[in-house]
């Protein structure tokens, strides 16, 4: 039997945060990807450099993709360095990348890289997140939420 996942991902420095997805996308499920990265692009995120902003994930003949994401080229690789934008493969397991598939094709569900971040062994993860996109009104009423939360927040500290 395999090993429960723990509820956090193990994040000990987050090299690129997607901060607009959770704002634009309802968040339902969130995934732990490995990434498969040539040894330039490891280095270029160990500096801190690279951008997910505009980035995504999609299922292609068996396999998860990462697109779009932009991880600079590196200062010294000289004629090893990568293409910045090329696609990059996800690793998950197959059951993971059916269920994936599923919600894609049948809820209309889209996969949106959250953040790309190092686990405490030095591997270089993406938080995948299975998200609905958000219309006008439910981002006007996240914002409302958002807000009360923290002004909620603000007077329990007031009064004690």
């Amino acid at each position: 039997m395999a090993r429960p996942k723990p509820e956090t991902f193990d994040k000990q420095k987050t090299v690129a945060e997607n901060r607009r997805a959770r704002f634009e996308y309802a968040v339902e499920d969130k995934f732990e990807a490995g990434i498969a990265l040539t040894g330039t692009e490891v280095k270029s995120l160990r500096a801190g450099q690279g951008s997910i902003a505009e980035s995504y994930a999609e299922v292609k003949d068996g396999a998860a993709w990462l697109i779009n994401a932009n991880i600079p080229e590196f200062s010294h690789g000289n004629r090893f360095n990568h293409t910045p934008t090329r696609p990059r493969k996800l690793l998950l397991h197959a059951r993971e990348i059916d269920r994936l598939r599923a919600a894609v094709e049948r809820k209309g569900m889209t996969m949106v890289p959250l953040s790309i971040y190092f686990n405490s062994r030095g591997r270089a993860k993406v938080e995948l997140a299975l998200a609905k996109g958000r219309q006008a009104q439910d981002k006007r009423e996240y914002v409302k939420d958002r807000d009360w939360k923290r002004d909620k927040a603000r007077l329990m500290r007031e009064k004690g």
